[in-house]
């Protein structure tokens, strides 16, 4: 297997605030594009699971296939074993690894799936022929990533423009890429895939009870998560400058005509018979 090659640091960690963020996720609301492919037969690998709530999703859906979700971090393995666990699954397992190395045989996985990975790691390029080697002929390589930078949000707030900024530079610092959405597609035809559908999606948040959940878990996020350390270890700016952009989120928050997109892009690749 070809030797691990991770530079990029994680830029959120697994606070409670991310957290909260990554439970919420669903095939449903994080990987329609790939639904249609899916057969009840597959087995399929998905990379930075997380906390496995898609993980498990994906595991229902192959019911006489099986799931392997894996993630860089040992910890959070221990809750997407208890997710599925609570869901009475025997069709799912979880391990650690690296994108970038993955200990998988040539040929292995039906479909090879990745939510929001791509933009946090060193070489996506080399990720996507790593997750190319381990899918079989005529499988499916997933990626759906967001683009900080094509996110938008009413009303007008410079705080909000500076987390914008803030969340930026420090993704580049971690050797990360924010705007990886729009990239998908390019780091796919670099890799050597050819058959490629590319798509894109968003997740909005604009009721009262959306609004109050993610202002609220990026103001926490902002001042008590691995990002904030970075963002102030890292000299992009203080203390003082996290407490001012929390809280522009949760006066974000509380605006009654509040509206907040994320775009997303999404590849889905068809490998070569």
């Amino acid at each position: 297997m070809p030797e691990a090659r991770e530079t990029a640091v994680y830029t959120h960690g697994h606070h409670e605030s991310v957290l909260r963020s990554h439970t919420w996720r669903t095939a449903a609301n994080s990987a329609a594009y790939l639904l249609g492919s899916l057969k009840p037969h597959m087995r399929v690998l998905d990379i930075g699971c997380g906390p496995g709530t898609i993980t498990a999703d994906l595991a229902e859906l192959v019911p006489d296939g099986h799931v392997t979700g894996v993630d860089t971090a040992p910890g959070v393995l221990d809750q997407a074993r208890a997710t599925a666990a609570g869901r009475g699954l025997a069709n799912v397992d979880f391990a650690v690894a690296d994108v970038h190395a993955l200990d998988y045989p040539d040929d292995t996985f039906c479909v090879v799936h990745a939510h929001q990975v791509l933009q946090h790691v060193g070489d996506p390029v080399r990720a996507l022929r790593e997750m190319k080697r381990v899918t079989k002929p005529g499988g499916y390589i997933a990626v759906r990533d967001s683009d900080y930078a094509g996110m938008t949000w009413y009303p007008a707030s410079p705080g909000m423009d500076e987390w914008a900024a803030l969340y930026q530079r420090v993704a580049r610092a971690n050797g990360g890429e924010p705007d990886a959405g729009r990239r998908l597609r390019s780091w796919a035809l670099a890799a050597g895939l050819t058959d490629i559908t590319a798509t894109s999606a968003t997740w909005t948040f604009a009721t009262p009870e959306e609004r109050a959940w993610w202002s609220g878990l990026w103001a926490d996020r902002t001042l008590a998560s691995t990002y904030a350390r970075v963002a102030v270890g890292g000299g992009h700016t203080t203390e003082e400058g996290l407490r001012a952009v929390s809280e522009a989120w949760r006066e974000w928050g509380r605006q009654e005509d509040a509206w907040f997109a994320v775009l997303h892009g999404e590849i889905l690749c068809r490998k070569e018979v």
